[in-house]
């Protein structure tokens, strides 16, 4: 197997999950980035599925899409907003893809008829993919976290593939940072690090030993703490890095600056510290967010509202649209099944004091009603209204039975005999049963009407957004819908398919077709976002 030229750190976790591996991971990554190194960070799951596409929101929050198409991670939109640069099918790889290749070979002959084990084949497989992305040429360091937490059975794998990469790769060009819990007891009133030590001794008994330990903690750690730490898990004292609690994820990058995370890096892989980081643009940002001239509320309305982590980048999208707009944003969550019941004067009590309305993408029958009826009163009231994927669809199903009097239009994705489908399947589609990998998936091209409210959000006729659905707009009602005032202002070039509509006697009223909280950077926050914002505000008054 080649071994790149490019150096490699590693990131694993242990303790508990959720302690925050992808955004120490993108914190790291930006502030290389800013000293001038070109960085990409990939994710390994551990988990059997192919990918996260097929999977329930309430199982693995948000599916995050790529521009080439792939269903992976909500890391991922982390990676991106954090280091602004596109990432790809090759920067998520799950247990699922590394076993099926693995068997695809053996199906074909490639291992000549030995047996296939974990111990070369899988390992083998995981490392490729590890090396992948330092083979192009195109970093200077690759950044590869491990999901999961050490000592999980699904994790062995990866940890035994880190162990022998680490040796195939030599000294000074990789390192491993652990992220573990440093818990405090209230009782007792005393910061307890026997969890990390627990934790670093799983990982020694695999063969290997971390470089640095990433602590996180809900209190400062003392420098007894730490002297501790680094006596019982042979990681030396600058290597103990404090990872306390934060007001927002994108105070982490100046905070692990702070502890010199980035310098220890460096130095461990035998890189220059010369540069200092330019996090100027960085900074802007944050004292932005953090210094607000105004405040609004928005409602997002969704089916997937009790977990927020389905509806992730949305989120981040409007917290970039929050500094564009010097803006404080709470976001009130209304369950789309909540509204069903209620007549339409009723729905008052879900959208008090609301100056914009979001409504969500997602799939299938539930809260679809709903959120239709979230479309019509966001349009006769003359509220602010995004509307994103199926959002777009509710609210085009909505303008069809209320303003064109096309009683039961529908989508024939929840109503397959429908007498008005005014969303329906797209041609290539019909015949598809399988579901994982088979939607429009990633970016396609867009072209603008210039006489549109959205290409004076973009400021250009061009655009390429991100996709993933498998209903489309029927157009054999485009130029009805036209005639009373709701124009389709995007539309794909290739095939002809509408991917944005607007309503033109309203402050903001958008559907769009894609996802476009996919695209939203903390250095290039989100045209519709920011402008859906500043509306809102104006809206408020």
């Amino acid at each position: 197997m080649q071994i790149p030229n490019t150096k490699f750190i590693f990131v694993t976790g242990g303790v508990t999950s959720s302690l925050g591996k992808g955004i120490i991971s993108a914190s790291l990554g930006k502030l290389l980035q800013a000293r001038g190194y070109k960085v990409t960070i990939q994710k390994f799951d551990p988990y059997i599925n192919i990918d996260p596409g097929t999977m329930n929101p309430y199982e693995h929050g948000e599916c995050y899409v790529t521009d080439d198409g792939a269903e992976t991670d909500l890391d991922l939109g982390h990676y991106e907003r954090f280091l602004n640069q596109p990432t790809s099918q090759s920067n998520n790889i799950t247990t699922g893809r590394v076993y099926n290749e693995v068997i695809s070979k053996e199906r074909k002959g490639d291992y000549l008829g030995k047996t296939v084990q974990v111990i070369p084949h899988i390992t083998d497989e995981i490392k490729r993919n590890i090396y992948s992305l330092g083979k192009t040429g195109n970093y200077d360091i690759v950044i590869t976290e491990i999901g999961g937490c050490v000592g999980d059975i699904e994790s062995l794998p990866y940890v035994e593939a880190i162990r022998q990469a680490r040796w195939e790769l030599g000294t000074g060009n990789s390192l491993v940072i652990h992220l573990t819990l440093i818990p405090y007891l209230k009782a007792a009133k005393e910061l307890k690090t026997k969890p990390t030590q627990n934790s670093v001794k799983t990982l020694l008994e695999y063969g290997v030993q971390p470089n640095i330990l990433v602590c996180r903690t809900e209190h400062h750690l003392p420098i007894e703490i730490r002297q501790k730490i680094s006596r019982f898990c042979n990681v030396s004292l600058q290597s103990v890095i404090e990872s306390i609690d934060a007001e927002t994820i994108y105070d982490v990058p100046l905070l692990m600056r702070k502890e010199k995370l980035d310098e220890i890096v460096l130095e461990g892989l035998s890189l220059s510290v010369e540069n200092e980081p330019k996090l100027e643009q960085w900074k802007q940002f944050l004292g932005k967010l953090k210094n607000p001239t105004t405040e609004v509320k928005i409602a997002l309305v969704g089916k997937y509202v009790e977990l927020p982590d389905a509806y992730k980048s949305i989120i981040e999208a409007l917290t970039h649209a929050r500094a564009v707009n010097e803006c404080k944003i709470r976001i009130e969550w209304v369950q789309a099944e909540s509204l069903f019941s209620h007549s339409e004067d009723n729905l008052g009590q879900f959208f008090e004091d609301v100056s914009g309305i979001i409504v969500a993408p997602g799939f299938g029958e539930r809260g679809i009603e709903g959120k239709i009826k979230a479309a019509a009163y966001a349009r006769e009231r003359k509220i602010p209204f995004l509307g994103i994927c199926l959002g777009m669809q509710c609210a085009v199903i909505s303008f069809a039975r209320d303003v064109l009097g096309l009683t039961g239009a529908n989508s024939t994705e929840i109503d397959s005999s429908t007498s008005h489908p005014i969303i329906s399947l797209m041609e290539e589609q019909e015949d598809i049963t399988q579901l994982g990998g088979t939607m429009r998936l990633g970016a396609y091209p867009c072209k603008l009407k210039k006489s549109s409210k959205a290409f004076s959000i973009y400021e250009k006729q061009s655009i390429s957004e991100r996709h993933r659905h498998r209903y489309e707009f029927n157009n054999t009602y485009l130029e009805d819908f036209e005639k009373k005032g709701m124009m389709a202002s995007g539309i794909n070039p290739e095939k002809n398919l509408v991917e944005i509509v607007e309503l033109k006697n309203h402050p903001f009223y958008i559907g769009v077709q894609f996802h476009p909280e996919l695209k939203s950077t903390v250095e290039n926050p989100h045209p519709l976002f920011s402008s859906f914002i500043a509306a809102s505000i104006l809206a408020k008054g």
